[in-house]
């Protein structure tokens, strides 16, 4: 048994659902998008779309590969969201004179106006939950490390 996991007999038909990690990551990722979901209408986004939003509102004129790692995404799933946002104006998107593979991204007027929205979305629905800043510090802390965890052993598993 890997270290750090409670010591308890799996039932013979196996784990139930709610008994998973795994399980209850991609039950609250749904929730937390249905969550989002008004908020997003309202912008007009979808929450990857929101996410890059939000990335650039932090550091604007990030090369697409900066934004796929900060995402973890694939550059041939994070390049057409890019085209959509560049499509109805909110970004642009500019080839390095130096090294043609390198693809600049940066808002433009109207997207660092729904960017600075998109940052206050958080914040919103935080306190229209009732969700404390400890509470928000601690369940932050606790995803951060879970991920952490998540992402080293899938490392290992894939050497």
């Amino acid at each position: 048994m890997p270290a750090g996991l409670p010591d308890r007999p799996v039932p013979p038909e196996g784990p139930t659902t709610e008994a998973l990690i795994c399980f209850n990551l991609y039950a609250a990722s749904h929730a937390f998008i249905r969550l989002y979901s008004p908020h997003l209408e309202r912008l007009g986004l979808t929450y990857p779309q929101l996410l890059v939003l939000l990335l650039l509102h932090q550091k604007d004129g990030q090369r697409v590969g900066e934004l796929g790692a900060a995402l973890a995404m694939e550059t041939n799933t994070l390049s057409p969201l890019l085209k959509r946002l560049a499509d109805t104006g909110l970004l642009t998107r500019v080839r390095s004179e130096k090294d043609a593979r390198s693809v600049e991204v940066r808002l433009t007027t109207e997207g660092q106006i729904k960017a600075a929205a998109a940052a206050e979305v958080p914040a919103c629905i935080a306190q229209e939950k009732g969700m404390t800043e400890d509470g928000y510090r601690w369940s932050l802390k606790t995803l951060q490390a879970l991920r952490g965890w998540i992402e080293e052993a899938a490392r290992e598993s894939e050497r």
